[in-house]
């Protein structure tokens, strides 16, 4: 594969090179990892886009809400990335991969891009190779990535860790839902919008707002967010309505964080937690050699029948590796 062309007709805005470079990225083979290297290096700097992760429960809508929150900023002349990351069978490790057919009126926009991407069983939510997929669209020119996460809960916080803005998606209910949302996601939320809002859910959505509304102000203050940050909003998408104050306040809040330095911070910090997350990856690829395997073996049934404690079996066992 020729890395300097496909990378010329990325940055062109080819979307066929665009899918190719992603197919890339998401391969596992080590001559396809040092390829998407090169391809990384070559698009590295070219385009920024507002990286949104969105993450919600199955069944709140986040498919719905994307086609209806993409369509509208399509219709105001930006181009829309959609990487929706789909569960994988811990049995097969295969995904149904159905986004495109939830999404079909986005999918057939001109200025929108969706690729479905298997999360690999990975705990964060998102593909591993999730955070390279943005860089290349952003690269192909894209003025918004949406992040489509699996929701599985808390470790579901990882895609903070690859966005601009954090959106946490609700459905209307009760106020004790508030317990079964946990912590560190409210904690990481930007904005949260309690989707549904019409019909007779109106009133119910209305109160998971002000409940909402009323946890946050409890949160420690963080110092990249201005007054009023992050804050809770009702939306349908089904309606179409709350989404263009919705992405008012998403543009607002990032302007802010732009003038006042914290934008570029935070992905200067997230390109150094992306590294140190290169480096333990490498290491555990380590044991996944032949050698390292059979030690690993032989090492945990001599811990099994007792003749070494599973403390000093693994001390014996890294320290051969280093060796």
């Amino acid at each position: 594969m020729d890395i300097a062309q496909l990378s010329d007709r990325i940055i062109k805005g080819d979307r066929r090179a665009l899918s190719r470079a992603i197919t890339l990225i998401e391969s596992g083979r080590a001559d396809h990892r040092l390829q998407a290297g090169e391809l990384m290096e070559a698009v590295k700097g070219h385009g920024e886009a507002i990286r949104i992760g969105l993450s919600g429960t199955p069944g709140v809508g986040k498919s719905t809400f994307i086609e209806a929150f993409g369509s509208m900023l399509t219709a105001q002349g930006l181009r829309v990335a959609v990487l929706a990351v789909d569960p994988s069978s811990t049995r097969s490790g295969g995904s149904i991969l159905g986004d495109k057919t939830r999404m079909e009126k986005l999918s057939r926009d001109p200025n929108a891009f969706i690729r479905p991407s298997p999360s690999q069983s990975h705990l964060g939510g998102v593909a591993r190779r999730t955070r390279e997929a943005v860089s290349v669209c952003e690269a192909a020119g894209f003025d918004v990535v949406l992040i489509e996460t699996v929701g599985v809960g808390q470790s579901e916080t990882v895609v903070a860790e690859m966005s601009d803005l954090f959106i946490l998606l609700l459905a209307p209910a009760g106020g004790d839902e508030l317990q079964g949302v946990k912590r560190g996601i409210m904690e990481m939320a930007d904005m949260i919008l309690v989707n549904k809002a019409d019909g007779d859910l109106k009133a119910a959505a209305t109160r998971t707002c002000s409940d909402y509304t009323g946890a946050l102000r409890l949160l420690r203050k963080r110092p990249q967010d201005p007054e009023g940050f992050p804050k809770a909003m009702m939306v349908s998408a089904q309606q179409e309505e709350g989404l263009k104050s919705a992405w008012e306040e998403m543009t607002a809040l990032t302007e802010w964080r732009r003038e006042n330095g914290h934008f570029a911070a935070r992905r200067e910090a997230q390109a150094r937690y992306w590294f140190n997350e290169e480096v333990k990856q490498g290491l555990l690829a380590q044991l996944e050699t032949p050698e390292a395997k059979a030690a690993l073996e032989q090492a945990a049934e001599d811990v099994a029948e007792g003749r070494a404690t599973p403390t000093n079996a693994a001390r014996e066992l890294l320290e051969r590796l280093k060796g």
